[in-house]
């Protein structure tokens, strides 16, 4: 089992339909993501990241291709093999931080004597121990995260994806989730899959980033971080930081002035299509 990936996503396409025709939004992305491993999804806004990531939990069906995690296909949520953090934090709001958590394991089918034991120790992880008993609208945002990813760990899946997980946070929350992460990824070698809009958060946090296209959404290159973790602030001022981080960018400016171009000459048919309007 050590030579299958984690993760391979194999040929991957997905479309849908509209009221203006079909969609494409990813178009035969083939990946190996390796065990222990911390990837980093980046591309143009709406290009397809999220899209992907879904597929890989099993939460959308791919147009054509498939995922395998461990060598087992993916046709469906594997809450047994898969964890996912996202963007917005899912805490229920009538439940405290342990109970958010004993959920999550209730739904996995945890036997109800280990649920606790279980709970506690994720919160630790996380250093929520002592908030165990508050509800979610008594937490900052970040503690509201720092929940969600202690629920997603409780659940004791090799496998984390998590979708712009601190993009509603400030500038220093974020910066200190991230470092908490690259410590997390380094104590429990998981394999964990990130889709972020941030340059900074990209660099800082992945072992290897693949930079996509604009829609429909294809791999354009990959690059290698190369900087164990646990990883601190020091990393932020070396070269290695500010050559990968130029890189990062020279490779998704084409990308997003295809969108935002794309955007704008959108809007300019629809306004040339307007009843009254005067060609020059």
């Amino acid at each position: 089992m050590s030579d299958v990936p984690a993760i391979r996503i194999s040929d991957v396409s997905h479309a849908y339909a509209s009221g203006s025709g079909r969609i494409d939004t990813l178009e035969r992305v083939s990946l190996d993501v390796r065990r222990g491993e911390l990837l980093c999804l980046i591309g143009p806004s709406g290009c397809g990241k999220s899209t992907l990531l879904n597929i890989i939990g099993g939460l959308v069906e791919p147009t054509t291709g498939f995922v395998e995690v461990d060598g087992a296909r993916i046709d469906g949520p594997s809450p047994g093999r898969i964890a996912y953090v996202f963007q917005e934090n899912t805490l229920f709001p009538w439940n405290t931080v342990l109970d958010n958590i004993l959920v999550g394991l209730e739904f996995q089918g945890v036997p109800k004597a280990e649920r606790g034991d279980r709970a506690r120790e994720a919160l630790a992880t996380v250093g929520l121990s002592d908030f165990a008993g508050r509800y979610p609208h008594q937490l900052s945002g970040g503690m509201k995260q720092r929940a969600s990813l202690a629920r997603a760990l409780s659940l004791g899946t090799d496998v984390l994806l998590m979708d712009e997980p601190f993009a509603a946070l400030d500038e220093q929350t974020r910066m200190y989730l991230g470092e908490e992460l690259s410590a997390l990824l380094e104590e429990t070698k998981k394999t964990i899959v990130l889709v972020t809009h941030s340059l900074s958060e990209a660099v800082f946090l992945s072992d290897r980033i693949v930079v996509m296209t604009a829609r429909p959404a294809a791999i354009k290159s990959f690059i290698e971080v190369g900087e164990p973790h646990p990883r601190d602030p020091a990393f932020m001022a070396s070269a290695r930081y500010g050559e990968t981080r130029n890189e990062l960018y020279a490779l998704l400016r084409v990308e997003v002035e295809k969108t935002i171009g794309g955007m704008v000459g959108a809007a300019a048919r629809r306004e040339r299509s307007k009843p009254g309007f005067a060609k020059p």
